[in-house]
């Protein structure tokens, strides 16, 4: 990995403090405020320096551009909120899933995303379903 920098430690924490998967717009966010002048540009950058180092993990949900936490966590899913769109670590795991698989098949691992509302969010008026729900700005 290059030499470390201002702005390369200023992203590093950001992932490592915010304790949840972080979309690159959310990491220049928390980042920018050790260094304002920090560019989504070089966000991109760091993080894939930091990717290629085993530092950062990139976390690949369906239909969504991947967000990154840090690689110290160990085994865990993740949890969407369908109105913010913020993703959150569970730490709790079902445990063996080999017996979902089709006979023969070789589970050599597991992913699972819950999809819900955060505490943050409230419940949409008249009852209305996620997509005819106004989404608000991821925080």
């Amino acid at each position: 990995m290059e030499r470390s920098t201002r702005q390369r430690t200023a992203i590093r924490a950001a992932i490592d403090a915010a304790g949840r998967p972080l979309s690159p717009q959310e990491v220049l966010e928390a980042a920018q405020e050790k260094v304002p002048a920090l560019s989504l540009a070089t966000v991109y950058r760091c993080i894939k320096a930091l990717l290629d180092a085993g530092e950062v993990s990139a976390v690949s949900l369906p239909g969504d551009s991947p967000r990154y936490e840090s690689a110290q966590h160990e085994h865990h899913h993740h949890f969407q909120c369908t109105q913010c769109l913020r993703v959150f670590d569970v730490h709790k795991c079902p445990g063996e899933l080999a017996g979902l698989a089709p006979a023969g098949f070789t589970v050599e691992r597991h992913e699972l995303t819950l999809y819900g509302r955060c505490n943050d969010c409230p419940v949409p008026a008249s009852g209305k379903s996620k997509t005819q729900a106004h989404r608000h700005l991821p925080r």
